[in-house]
């Protein structure tokens, strides 16, 4: 079996954006052949009445800080479980977590309706950043058609908006037959898009009410028309977007079944017909770039459903939504091994997966968390969006003096270091060279946003290096490797050697080095090395044997060390 390492995120160094991992080596115990490189993990994080975050109201500078601890606690766990995709509720009910010029402050952040937390402080600002810091997208999940209670403040204000609203006792809903409410809800994405550097818009309850009235047939109320109402709004939605950031992607979560299928019926309850949501047609037409479907269901009311989006996915995302919460006794009755079943059939199908919501998981409800790390063992990226163009940004580049990929100090540090102008980068690293940057095993850390990455390895063993550059669709570039030697190569590549003496490449002399190491290419340390004053561009191998050698500069004062290159003793 290969062995394989993972990456930590350990401290960032004071005064610097560099920050430190730690590679381990460590040996699954989980059949990783089938883990692909690129798959949605996701997690629903609700703020809907403090259910899943947050905990503590920010009412003071102190209670700030300790709700973006709660905040980065979550994230912290989601980044050990190789989760790569957050669904934050950013637009609860008619009512948001940042300050919108369109609604007021959800209770959830401060205790109190329509208050700011103040002292500069924006939660979803807060949320994009430590996201982004651990290499995660995070899609901006918005509730679309319910707006709360209806003496809530968010309900009152769409009333005094002219809004046609509507209340049951399961609360207040805005009619998505009202003229005026796409273009409403368009500007809230747009609002959040604009400000944000969010990667998805997630669009929850964008259907009718279970509790709304059957359509009338009557003029303006038939099936078709409602389906056509809701539509129009998801259209709108994606117009806007799209228009300002397109790589910003849109998804929704329908309901888990589309519609009866030629041997499994929905049971009455299906997205298409019963809520008058037409999901498989926006991915067609080219609204949606995601589903999310709330697949909370077992056996065949699941599996062949599954299936049925696959298959009518027009090459777009699909990601299973989990009913993790069901692992609750107070919810439901499922078992871990439930779950574990939808999750191995969902990946053989190329599905991605979410759980709803964060608080089950990240409980580790029936050992659920515990799963996930087994089954996400190696990190994954999403996948791209080549439906928006598959054109492959430019390759990073070498830089520093040494035209080399990487320095190791004297506490055996590696530092990767590149050029490029690209918003991500993806960090590869293999025992073997070149690296295989299509092996899912070898991926360490994806969509860094930064030019430099340290780690400190815990194995003896050397570990080769690879970047490659990526865009915000995901589209990758080809690797940059470290340099190291192949056999089409090595004539070109290797140093000079003259009567004994190995040549010193220019940039060498300007170098701050104290001595030179000559290794093996096994990476044993052969001998160590001193220029003279006489000869300060050759440093003497007489005393070596025949055989392929590497030679390094090392710096006491710098603590670093710079590969020069390679040379063969052929007497």
């Amino acid at each position: 079996m290969k062995k394989l390492f993972t990456a930590a995120l350990m401290a960032c160094f004071a005064g610097s954006t560099m920050a430190q991992y730690y590679l381990t080596p460590r040996t699954p115990a989980y059949d990783l052949n089938a883990s692909p490189k690129r798959e949605i993990r996701a997690v629903w994080l609700t703020t809907l009445g403090n259910l899943d975050w947050p905990k503590t109201y920010a009412t003071s500078p102190e209670n700030i800080e300790r709700q973006k601890k709660e905040l980065t606690d979550i994230l912290d766990k989601y980044a050990a479980a190789n989760i790569n995709t957050v669904l934050l509720q950013a637009r609860v009910r008619a009512a948001t977590i940042y300050p919108s010029d369109y609604e007021p402050w959800d209770q959830c952040i401060t205790g109190r309706a329509g208050q700011a937390p103040g002292y500069g402080y924006d939660p979803l600002k807060f949320a994009v950043e430590e996201c982004h810091k651990r290499g995660m997208e995070i899609h901006a999940w918005l509730a679309a058609i319910p707006i709360g209670a209806s003496k809530a403040l968010g309900a009152q204000r769409m009333r005094e908006r002219g809004f046609d609203v509507r209340s049951y006792s399961t609360g207040a809903y805005v009619n998505p037959a009202d003229p005026k409410i796409a273009d409403y809800l368009a500007e809230i994405c747009a609002e959040i898009t604009r400000k944000y550097d969010i990667d998805g818009i997630n669009l929850d309850y964008i259907r009718y009410p279970d509790s709304w009235p059957k359509a009338s047939y009557r003029e303006g109320d038939t099936p078709d028309e409602r389906r056509a109402n809701i539509t129009k709004i998801v259209r709108a939605i994606h117009d806007k977007v799209k228009a300002l950031k397109p790589w910003v992607k849109i998804s929704c979560s329908p309901i888990g079944k589309h519609a009866d299928l030629m041997r499994y019926s929905s049971k009455g309850y299906n997205a298409r017909e019963k809520v008058y949501q037409d999901a498989q047609l926006w991915i067609k037409r080219g609204y949606m770039d995601q589903l999310y479907p709330m697949q909370y269901f077992r056996d065949q009311n699941y599996y062949p459903f599954c299936a049925d989006w696959v298959e009518n996915s027009n090459g777009k995302d699909i990601v299973t939504g989990l009913g993790t919460y069901f692992l609750d006794p107070r919810e439901g009755s499922w078992t871990l091994a439930d779950i574990k079943r939808q999750m191995y059939v969902s990946r053989s199908l190329g599905m991605g997966h979410a759980h709803f919501r964060s608080k089950y998981l990240t409980d580790n409800r029936q050992g659920v968390y515990d799963f996930e790390r087994l089954f996400n063992f190696l990190p994954a990226i999403p996948p791209a969006m080549t439906w928006m163009g598959k054109k492959q940004p430019q390759q990073p580049k070498y830089r520093g003096k040494t035209g080399d990929l990487k320095t190791i100090d004297s506490d055996h540090r590696v530092t990767i270091a590149w050029r490029g102008n690209a918003p991500y980068y993806n960090i590869y690293a293999s025992f073997t060279y070149p690296v295989d940057v299509s092996d899912a095993r070898n991926l360490v850390f994806g969509r860094y946003a930064d030019c430099s990455f340290m780690v400190k390895t815990q194995s003896g063993r050397p570990l080769y290096y690879a970047i490659t550059a990526m865009d915000r669709y995901g589209n990758e570039s080809e690797p940059l490797q470290e340099r190291r030697l192949t056999t089409d190569s090595r004539k070109e590549e290797f140093l000079a050697v003259d009567n004994d003496k190995v040549m010193l490449p220019e940039e060498a002399a300007s170098m701050d080095t104290d001595f030179f190491l000559i290794s093996s290419l096994a990476g044993n340390t052969i001998a160590r090395k001193y220029v003279s004053s006489a000869s300060p561009t050759k440093i003497d191998v007489f005393s070596l044997p025949n055989g392929v050698y590497e030679l390094s500069a090392h710096s006491k004062r710098n603590k670093s060390v710079h590969r020069i290159g390679f040379f063969i003793l052929k007497r």
